[in-house]
């Protein structure tokens, strides 16, 4: 079971920030655009379906594909609709992978898994939302960190 919490954090102030408790013990505040002081909920959503879809994808291209993924980020943009409820209409996804000889179809392939199996944030959010989801490679030139033992030092 997922839990989670939320607590005003100045109840007789006119701000409306909250303090919010995951079920794993995480705290975080969440305010609106006015105060500033921590994410909208709304855009919590789209970190989460970021942090989905990486701990797949990575996983995927480590495991799967052994892929040498030395860096690896994804940006997430989303439309919402303009009256409320405000979903998510159309989520843009890009994933910037960083290695050694990485193979493209092999980040098609994870992207894939990600979005049509295992990501549940994702399954989500695809209920209201288009996706569309790119990719870019950026080749590692530093050859320390292709090898997979380090180098004998002569004394």
């Amino acid at each position: 079971m997922i839990s989670a919490k939320v607590e005003l954090t100045q109840p007789l102030a006119q701000q409306r920030q909250f303090v919010a408790r995951t079920g794993g013990e995480h705290y975080f505040l969440l305010d609106d655009s006015a105060g500033g002081t921590g994410p909208k909920p709304i855009e919590l959503v789209a970190a989460g379906l970021a942090g989905c879809t990486a701990f797949d994808v990575v996983t995927i291209l480590r495991q799967k594909y052994h892929q040498k993924v030395t860096g690896y980020e994804v940006r997430v943009e989303a439309d919402q609709a303009e009256r409320p409820p405000q979903v998510f209409t159309a989520v843009r996804i890009h994933h910037v992978v960083r290695g050694f000889d990485i193979d493209a179809s092999a980040i098609e392939q994870a992207i894939r898994l990600s979005e049509e199996k295992y990501c549940s944030v994702g399954a989500m959010v695809q209920k209201t939302a288009s996706f569309h989801t790119t990719f870019e490679i950026v080749a590692e030139k530093t050859e320390w960190a292709n090898q997979a033992e380090p180098a004998a030092t002569q004394a």
